[in-house]
């Protein structure tokens, strides 16, 4: 793709992504929710991201796979005020309903196969029900535009440019860097466009490239990103890189998953998974409505049961009101 498309196709981008960004007023909630509150915690919310990391690696699924995954559950945990014993079913579909769009079929993990691997508790027609209600909260079709999706642009616009950088300018490295960030929430406040800069312009001064640095001045020029905001992030991404470089750093590690059972244990595994109970409805709820509207059936499995559905009406009367007009189809 020559510079002029490049160029084009990274302005369209910049003026969509506005609309795949989790929403500020649940963000926040999430970061100041406890550990002791019945909602989703920073903590928590960080966790999972790293199961689904986890995940994508045991199965072999792409970044762009991941990246997408962590785009849906923030959206929709910033949308709906979900329980933590049932985010293991929201994350576990978002990241399904990702790989379904990005990777081939004959790649594709079944619902029961993630279920299994993930070590999760409820059924596959519980997660078709999750995806549902996922894919319709948020009016999902089949792409969204993300830090990845920059990142790529971003490296082939640096690369056109700098021809003879092109075995030392990784984007593999790029994307791991990228990954870590995405594990904590802070960076779901980032703009895809400037978190992707962030990383780019970081990868420069490591290399101390001044030509390379002018190009990454050059897309933030044709962005018309603020300086403050992009050293902002900067600054974040320079933390959160050197952090997850120390050796206390405990990364997600997809080995975890495996299971080693005997025979007898696999079997009463696979009875009970087998004849696991249908689950029960619980009401939605967004975040902006009172607690009071918060009294949702509880669910009789144990704490790590998961929903069988949210409510499967987008209409519902717990959706706000202005959120319903938003995501008619």
């Amino acid at each position: 793709m020559d510079a002029f498309k490049l160029m084009k196709e990274l302005k369209l981008n910049y003026e969509q992504e506005v609309y795949y960004l989790p929403r500020e007023t649940g963000l926040s909630l999430i970061e100041a929710a406890t550990q002791d509150d019945s909602r989703i915690s920073a903590k928590c919310r960080d966790a999972k991201v790293e199961d689904l990391w986890s995940l994508t690696s045991f199965f072999g699924y792409s970044t762009q796979t991941f990246v997408l995954a962590v785009n849906l559950l923030d959206r929709f945990l910033a949308m709906m005020r979900i329980q933590p014993k049932h985010l293991s079913c929201v994350s576990l579909s978002c990241l399904h309903l990702a790989a379904k769009v990005t990777e081939e079929e004959c790649d594709l993990a079944s619902g029961d196969e993630l279920i299994r691997i993930g070590q999760c508790r409820f059924t596959a027609s519980d997660l078709s029900r999750m995806e549902k209600i996922v894919a319709e909260k948020l009016n999902f079709k089949s792409k969204a535009v993300t830090a990845l999706t920059f990142l790529h642009l971003y490296h082939q616009i640096a690369l056109s440019h700098a021809t003879d950088r092109k075995e030392t300018l990784s984007l593999e490295q790029l994307e791991a860097q990228l990954r870590a960030c995405l594990c904590r929430i802070a960076f779901s406040r980032a703009k895809p466009s400037v978190l992707a800069l962030s990383l780019l312009r970081q990868e420069m001064e490591a290399r101390r490239s001044q030509d390379m640095l002018e190009i990454t001045h050059h897309v933030q020029r044709h962005l018309k990103i603020p300086d403050g905001e992009l050293l902002y992030w900067c600054d974040l991404v320079a933390k959160c890189l050197s952090d997850y470089a120390s050796p206390e750093c405990s990364k997600p590690d997809h080995r975890k998953l495996v299971w080693i059972v005997s025979r007898r244990t696999a079997q009463s595994l696979h009875s009970s998974y087998c004849g696991a109970p249908d689950l029960p409805t619980i009401p939605e709820g967004g975040w902006g409505e009172s607690e009071s509207e918060d009294s949702g059936e509880d669910m009789s499995s144990g704490e790590e049961s998961l929903s069988s559905s949210l409510g499967s009406d987008g209409d519902g009367t717990y959706f706000p009101l202005h959120l319903r007009r938003h995501l008619a189809p």
